[in-house]
C-alpha cells in the first residue's frame, strides 16, 4: 500500500502523450503514473478530453485506482475563476477532498522572437499557465488547508536563463515563481506545502519544438550533465511524490531543478 493510498491529487495537463518512438512523452502523464503506484485517486483536466480518456483508461487498468477527467482550458475571454472551481467541485465530490494540487498545464509559442510575440501568443502563455495556477490554487484552498495538503507548480529554465524565442513561456514561469512564494509564505501558517519544479525532460512537446524551430532548439536545449534527458515518471513524477510527503515540509518556497538523472538541485 502506497503512502497516498486513498487521497486526490489533482493534475493539470495530465493528458497522455506519445513520442515519435512509442512511449510516454507527457510530464503530466508521468506524474499520474508515479502517483497511481501510490494509490492516490486522480483528477486530470486538459483541453484534450481524448487523451484524458486514454490516461484514464490505462491508469485505471493498470493500477487499480480511480481517475476522473475533467476536460478544462484557462484562456483568454473565459470565465477561468468558474472554470478552475468547477474541476475542484467535481474532485471533492468524486473523492471528498484534495491533498495534493499539481499546476502542470501550460501552452505556448516557442520560438518566436520577443519583437515579433502577439499579444494572442503572450495571453496564451499566461492563461494556460500563470492564471491557470492562481485560479487552481484559489479554488482548491479550502481542500487543502484541511488536509495539510501540498502545491507543486511548474517553472522553466526559459525563465531562469532567459532562453532564446520563449518570452512569453519564460514570463508565464517566472510569475508562477513569484506566486509560489507568495503562497508559501501566506500558506505556512495552515500546513500547505508550496513548491516549484523546474523539469527538463524529453517529452512530445519538446520532440515538437525540436522539428518545429530547430534553431531555437540547438541554442536553448543542451543535454544534462547527465548525458540524457530525464524521464516523465522516473526524474519528475516520483520527485512530486517524494516533496509532498510530510517529510518535505521544511522545504516549501524552494524552486527545485531537476536535470537527467541528478534529482534536486536547490
Amino acid at each position: 500500500m502506497g503512502y497516498f493510498q486513498g487521497k486526490t491529487v489533482l493534475i493539470t495537463g495530465g493528458g497522455r502523450a506519445v513520442l515519435s518512438d512509442g512511449s510516454a512523452g507527457s510530464i503530466g502523464y508521468g506524474i499520474a503514473k508515479a502517483y497511481a503506484k501510490e494509490g492516490a485517486n486522480l483528477v486530470i483536466t486538459g483541453r484534450n478530453i481524448k487523451k484524458l480518456e486514454e490516461a484514464k483508461e490505462e491508469l485505471e487498468r493498470e493500477y487499480g485506482i480511480r481517475v476522473l477527467p475533467v476536460q478544462a482550458d484557462i484562456s483568454a475571454g473565459a470565465d477561468n475563476e468558474a472554470i478552475a472551481r468547477n474541476v475542484v467541485a467535481k474532485a471533492v465530490e468524486a473523492f471528498g477532498g484534495i491533498d495534493v494540487l499539481i499546476n502542470n498545464a501550460q501552452a505556448s509559442a516557442s520560438g518566436v522572437k520577443l519583437i515579433d510575440h502577439t499579444t494572442e501568443q503572450f495571453d496564451l502563455a499566461l492563461y494556460s499557465g500563470l492564471y491557470a495556477a492562481f485560479y487552481y490554487m484559489k479554488a482548491s484552498y479550502p481542500y487543502l488547508a484541511k488536509a495539510k495538503g501540498s502545491v507543486i507548480n511548474f517553472a522553466s529554465g526559459a525563465g531562469l536563463f532567459g532562453n532564446f524565442g520563449q518570452s512569453a513561456y519564460a514570463a508565464a514561469k517566472e510569475g508562477i515563481r513569484g506566486l509560489s512564494r507568495v503562497a508559501a509564505t501566506e500558506w505556512a501558517k495552515d500546513g500547505i506545502n508550496v513548491n516549484v519544479i523546474c523539469p527538463l525532460a524529453w517529452t512530445a512537446q519538446l520532440e515538437q519544438f525540436q522539428k518545429a524551430y530547430p534553431d531555437a532548439f540547438e541554442k536553448n536545449v543542451h543535454t544534462p550533465p547527465a548525458g540524457y534527458f530525464g524521464e516523465p515518471e522516473a526524474d519528475i513524477g516520483k520527485v512530486c511524490v517524494q516533496i509532498a510527503h510530510p517529510n518535505f515540509k521544511y522545504m516549501t518556497g524552494e524552486t527545485l531543478t531537476l536535470e537527467g538523472g541528478l534529482g534536486l538541485r536547490p
